[in-house]
Parts: structure tokens; sequence; C-alpha cells
């Protein structure tokens, strides 16, 4: 989402790599955190050669899909081919899950408020999204409701810049409120 000004009441959400993040300073796949904790451990010996692990193999779940790598830092900034309006009703409801109680994240700013949490998004390389993954912040609703916005605005919207398989990507959303 796109912050393109203020809204008359001041709460807005956006995504921060796309409102000017800095990218980071290439691709990194996800399999190289993986490869990077094989080298630290050697193999055992043994009489014949063992097989290469995949370098494509990244930590798979249940469901066959690899999670995302443990340092999201030397992910790629998401970018998207569009973009996505700012959402009053997503910090309206982000606002309420903190006054409630629920969800103690939220910074005070000058300006009000600001939550940011931050995601990790996994995109084919025909462009669908398989998975949202949000960085745990003790706040399961906003969490996932996170996840939901980022898999509507990515839908058939991800700039893929090429790539050949599939990739993982971060973002930051952002929701601030007046006090």
């Amino acid at each position: 989402m796109e912050d393109s000004g203020r809204p008359d009441d001041d709460r807005a959400a956006s995504f921060g790599s796309v409102a000017g993040r800095r990218a980071g300073a290439g691709r990194r796949s996800a399999d190289r955190t993986g490869a990077a904790r094989a080298a630290n451990h050697p193999p055992a010996r043994r009489s014949d050669p063992a097989p290469a692990p995949a370098p494509s193999a990244p930590p798979q779940t249940a469901g066959g899909v690899p999670l995302p790598p443990q340092d999201w830092n030397a992910l790629p900034v998401l970018r998207l081919r569009r973009a996505v309006a700012p959402s009053l009703d997503a910090s309206t409801f982000v606002q309420r899950e903190v006054l409630a109680g629920r969800c103690g994240g939220a910074t005070r700013t000058p300006q009000g408020w600001v939550l940011n949490l931050d995601l990790a998004l996994l995109a084919a390389a025909d462009g669908r999204v398989r998975r949202v993954t949000p960085r745990a912040i003790d706040c399961p609703t906003v969490e996932q409701f996170a996840a939901g916005l980022l898999l509507g605005a990515a839908r058939n919207n991800v700039d893929l810049r090429g790539a050949a398989t599939d990739s993982w990507y971060r973002t930051t959303m952002v929701f601030a409120w007046k006090a």
C-alpha cells in the first residue's frame, strides 16, 4: 500500500517496502541459510561419497511449502507492480486491538501511535503467492489480519524481476493512528 498522503483522520496502513524502504543488496535464495548451517557441521565419515544436498531445497513444512529463512534481512524487498491504496479500516482494526489490550507492540510517536509488522512472502515463478508469514509480535489477530491484507494486495501483483524459481520477499506493514 503506498501512502499518497495522510487521510483526514490520520489513520493509515502502508507497506514499508513500497513506501521507500531501501532494497536489499541483491537476491539471496532461501536455501543459503541451510547451506551455511550445513557448512558448520561436517558430514559423518563414510566410505562412499554422500550426494551433495540440493541447493534449492529449503526447509519444508508438512504441506510441502518452504519456510522462510531465519535471516529476513537477506531477503529482497517485495515490489508490487501496481500501488495499493492505504486502508483506514486496517489501522482502525489494529487500533482497537491495541486499546483492548490484545496487542502491546504499538509505539507512541509525536503524531500518535505506530505499529510495524514485518512479513515474508513466498511467490512462485509464475507470480502466484504461495505463503505469507508474519513475524511474531505477540499479537496473533493483527499478525493474521496483516497476512490477509498482504495476500490480497500481492495477488497477481508481485514484481518478480525475472525470478526463475520460487522466491521469498520481505515487507513491513505500518499501521498508524492519532492518539
